[in-house]
């Protein structure tokens, strides 16, 4: 198995995964989000390959002081067997070669069971509250 930056012609892949994982949102195009990220050096998408199939994946982006962690799925098939940690691992280090101070992400409240995960790693609530509005045309 290797991690390395998704290729384009993978991200029908990768968004299977985060359909299979419940990772996508009806207002959210995925195929677009994981585009953008591929299109600039602030940002990537990483995943994990084995038999050309992607059984992992996490979009990984900053603005210079905080980096952000988005898309972090694993085969349902394969979870529970430390994929998720090595994908967060390899994501850090993506940050940290970039000079990145600090590694974020956001877990709805119900979620309840990957808030555990991510404890686990390390992550700790920053007590902060995410206020956000869509650029939608028209906004």
């Amino acid at each position: 198995m290797k991690i390395s930056q998704l290729a384009a012609q993978q991200i029908p892949q990768a968004v299977a995964l985060w359909e299979a994982t419940g990772l996508t949102r009806p207002w959210n195009d995925p195929c677009a989000d994981a585009r953008r990220a591929l299109e600039t050096p602030a940002s990537t998408v990483l995943a994990m390959i084995e038999d050309e199939e992607v059984i992992a994946t996490v979009m990984v982006g900053h603005d210079g002081h905080r980096g952000w962690l988005y898309y972090l799925a694993v085969d349902p098939r394969r979870q529970g067997t430390g994929l998720g940690a090595k994908m967060v691992q390899a994501a850090s280090e993506w940050l940290a070669q970039r000079g990145v101070p600090k590694v974020q992400l956001m877990v709805r409240n119900e979620n309840t069971a990957v808030r555990g995960f991510y404890e686990r790693l390390g992550f700790e609530d920053q007590h902060v509250v995410v206020l956000g509005r869509r650029l939608d045309a028209g906004a």
